[in-house]
């Protein structure tokens, strides 16, 4: 399967992350008809009205490291949970990609188990490779691009953008415009991440930019090792996890990360923010849904995936200034929310190219054996 952040180049350029209880109970029907942990698809519940009053005998919807401010998801949950009076339960909200997994695992036949997942693609892959995703396909499942969803629908690309550079012009006086700028004097001890890349999907990514910019390739992810070592042995990198907090004390006044997430959770809280795609490199993604295997919930889990695939779900991820996986659908149908669509930052001119999954797994494999020799 590929992986999901090899979309074609052009869309992202045309368009502009309890108590026990028995597992096999909560995998049992939630009606006496249907088994919603084996549903592939909406047609097992009889279409949208059957999936509605399964997940609502659930009454509950378990999501796991969605904080309020990332890609507009608190808005989305508090819709969601109007639309259908599900309550939803958002555990460490502030978490990476690979806490969700290790939820997954060590929450497993517990009521209070991850039901759904939003990770990176290099996390997805894991996840499926590991076998605790469920398999199943939404309603547009068409309109997703083939590149950009395992076959067999155990996770499937939800929103994406840019690798971006982000600062807060109040205290950054000469505007950083490319990964060799932040090696210059100027930026000593502020230039940051949003976690360790080998836990946290954005901050890897960030690695991977840099790669491309330093004479790297999507097959040889080393020289963005390299550079972090050479920005943290010049003062200039400051190993924290990055956050609007940071930016705004001064901490880390310079932060490497998606511009969506720079818009979406810093911005509100920095007014100087500025957000720049390197112009020495430009790496694109998306991040993943998937549905857990053991998901304790798993009809609201399976209503959950079909409201984030309508157009009401797709735009509200544009309104939080990330760029849907259905967006050429929506522009198209005209169900495009205009005013969010002509908000986004301006893409790249050229193509993008992006990683297959053996070149994801292979490049992640050498973060997660060297990154410690970045900060020593």
């Amino acid at each position: 399967m590929a992986v999901g952040a090899a979309v074609a180049g052009s869309l992202l350029l045309t368009v502009g992350c309890g108590s026990s209880s028995s597992s096999s109970t909560a995998s049992s029907s939630t009606s006496s008809a249907v088994n919603a942990a084996a549903a592939t698809s909406i047609s097992a519940f009889g279409g949208m009205s059957g999936l509605v009053a399964a997940a609502k005998k659930e009454g509950q919807l378990n999501v796991i490291t969605l904080p309020a401010n990332w890609a507009n998801y608190g808005t989305i949950m508090k819709d969601f949970t109007a639309r259908y009076g599900i309550k939803i339960n958002d555990a460490n909200p502030d978490g990476s990609s690979q806490d969700e997994l290790n939820a997954v695992n060590q929450l497993k036949g517990q009521s209070r188990a991850p039901d759904v997942l939003d990770v990176g693609t290099a996390f997805a892959v894991k996840g499926d490779q590991a076998g605790v995703l469920a398999p199943y396909k939404v309603q547009s499942w068409s309109n997703i691009p083939a590149d950009a969803k395992a076959s067999d629908g155990t996770w499937f690309a939800d929103y994406g953008g840019y690798v971006a550079i982000g600062y807060n012009s109040a205290k950054v006086t000469t505007p950083p415009t490319s990964f060799a700028d932040l090696l210059k004097p100027m930026y000593k001890n502020e230039v940051a991440i949003n976690g360790n890349p080998t836990q946290a999907s954005a901050a890897f990514s960030a690695v991977f930019a840099s790669a491309l910019a330093n004479g790297g390739s999507l097959d040889n992810i080393t020289p963005g090792i390299a550079y972090f070592k050479k920005l943290h042995s010049t003062g200039n990198f400051v190993p924290v996890t990055a956050s609007a907090a940071t930016m705004e004390s001064g901490q880390t006044p310079i932060v490497i990360w998606w511009d969506y997430l720079l818009a979406s959770e810093i911005g509100p809280s920095v007014p100087g923010l500025k957000i720049v795609i390197p112009s020495d490199a430009s790496y694109a993604a998306y991040y993943d849904q998937a549905i857990s295997k053991y998901a304790p919930d798993p009809a609201a889990a399976r209503l959950w995936e079909e409201y984030l695939y309508s157009a009401t779900g797709q735009n509200l991820w544009l309104q939080g200034k990330a760029r849907p996986i259905e967006l050429p659908s929506l522009v198209t149908a005209g169900t495009v929310d205009q005013t969010a669509y002509k908000a986004l930052p301006p893409a790249p001119s050229g193509s993008v190219t992006f990683p297959t999954q053996s070149q994801q797994s292979a490049a992640e494999s050498i973060v997660a054996q060297q990154w410690s020799s970045v900060i020593g």
